[in-house]
């Protein structure tokens, strides 16, 4: 059955981001975004790998949320941030040096909130590296400039010649020996927005207690139909519609109510594979696509009906999963599906899960943004989905949906554990946004992952948890 095209109109109430005329959007308490650039092979991404090897700094360890080398949410210390690995800055066929390395320049330096200049030693300062210094230079962006492939004391003496760069002094690093990267790293997150994760937390809890505005992202491969989406959702033409891929560059947001709920509507560039990305603008926007995905409540993974679920969806679908964001799949272009019926709704909903099996929860709505069909229901889906998010379970019913779960199931005996199991002694939901509950338990190394499986799904199905991302944590305090 389809849904009537007469859907209920938004009310747009302003626009911000990066309209002309627009306001900045609201301060977001979120991971900072470090972009490395410099020329190619310059040791950018032996250097990302060295820093996102750190500890296990990739989040996940399930199966399919692994990403591409280009972006990953990555931890030194106590400091948490996104790291984005950009293609190497060189001068076009055409031979428009200047004109290419301002434009990349300038969108690196619109996303980033600490840009990692990196230079090589071997080399010395080349013109391209001059031209990109120059621009740099005059930005008020955090620039720290990472001289590589010094190890030993005749290069690092050598190097001595970036100085003339006049953006920043150079450190200097060698990302395959592991030589000066935590210096380089002391100084990039000097310049950070880092806030303590505990004060993050309360800043978080008290400001969702005064707004309800739900940020919104929309992702997805170029040319799947985002911006149309957004045009119907908004009841205008808000967005340039284009049947070229890449149309869409910049992030725009706009805030809007619809069924009297407030909302912010983030359009991103499409996202595409990183080999197929072209060097310079659209090498930047996929940043852009990261920053909204970062800073929203709910992200909207639109995908196309003539190619469900491709491997970049799984990766895009990865990075909403280790951000904890609410997700949602759109199949759009439902209305060229010749066989578009309940029976082929659920084949499509099949294959989606099976390629996103590590979020089977996910919500799928199949929409033509063209036709205007089933806006309503994706809308309302949204609505839902965030009141999910925001929803706390009183103390006293955790404590008896533990203590009901210890009694059908205990925890099993962990092996190399000498026989012991986990022992809880308590639970309680300490966040929303997504609803993170903590559990105590005297070793937590002790709680294997299949156990906190059946942990998380004991709470969807009592309290009612059947789309959103939940965070279990897992502590001895």
């Amino acid at each position: 059955m389809v849904e009537s095209s007469q859907t209920p109109k938004p009310t747009t109430t302003g626009t911000t981001g990066h309209l002309p005329g627009g306001l900045p959007p609201s301060p977001q308490f979120r991971d900072s975004i470090i972009a490395i650039v410099g020329r190619p092979n310059v040791g950018k991404s032996s250097l990302f790998n060295r820093i996102v090897g750190h500890r296990q700094a990739i989040v996940s360890d399930v199966a399919g949320t692994t990403r591409d080398r280009l972006i990953a949410e990555a931890q030194w210390e106590d400091h948490s941030f996104i790291l984005v690995d950009t293609g190497g800055l060189e001068p076009n066929p055409e031979g428009h040096i200047r004109e290419k390395v301002q434009e990349q320049a300038d969108m690196a330096l619109a996303d980033a909130d600490v840009i990692v200049f990196v230079a090589d030693v071997n080399e010395g300062v080349t013109p391209i590296d001059h031209m990109l210094a120059d621009r740099l230079r005059r930005t008020d962006k955090p620039v720290v400039l990472a001289v590589n492939k010094v190890d030993n004391d005749s290069r690092e003496l050598a190097g001595s010649e970036f100085y003339q760069l006049g953006i920043a002094d150079p450190m200097f690093i060698s990302a395959f020996h592991n030589f000066g990267i935590h210096d380089l790293m002391e100084e990039v997150l000097s310049h950070s927005r880092y806030v303590p994760r505990d004060s993050v937390s309360r800043i978080i809890r008290a400001d969702d207690a005064g707004s309800s505005q739900i940020k919104l992202s929309i992702v997805g491969r170029t040319n799947v139909g985002k911006s149309q989406l957004i045009n119907s959702v908004l009841g205008q033409e808000r967005s340039i519609v284009s049947q070229v891929a890449g149309t869409t560059r910049d992030a725009l947001d706009t805030s809007f109510t619809y069924e009297g709920k407030d909302l912010v509507l983030i359009d991103t560039a499409g996202i595409r594979r990183p080999g197929k990305v072209e060097r310079g603008i659209e090498q930047y926007s996929v940043i852009r696509a990261v920053n909204a995905v970062n800073r929203s409540d709910i992200t909207l993974l639109v995908t196309d009906a003539t190619e469900l679920a491709t491997a970049q969806d799984a990766h895009i679908a990865g990075l909403a999963w280790e951000l904890c964001r609410g997700l949602m799949v759109v199949v759009n272009k439902w209305d060229l599906d010749p066989d578009g019926g309940q029976r082929a709704m659920e084949r499509a909903a099949a294959m989606i899960r099976q390629r996103f099996h590590f979020m089977t929860y996910l919500p799928i709505f199949f929409t033509s943004a063209l036709l205007n069909q089933r806006i309503g229901t994706l809308m309302n889906g949204v609505i839902r989905l965030s009141q999910e998010r925001l929803r706390r379970v009183p103390q006293r019913e955790l404590q008896y949906a533990l203590a009901s779960a210890l009694a059908d199931h205990m925890p099993p005996q962990v092996k190399g554990g000498r026989g012991k199991r986990a022992r809880f002694n308590r639970l309680e939901q300490v966040d929303v946004n997504p609803p993170t509950f903590q559990f105590t338990v005297d070793n937590p190394k002790l709680v294997h992952f299949s156990y906190q499986r059946f942990l998380e799904n004991r709470l969807r199905a009592q309290f009612g948890f059947d789309h959103t991302h939940l965070k279990l944590v897992f502590t001895s305090k």
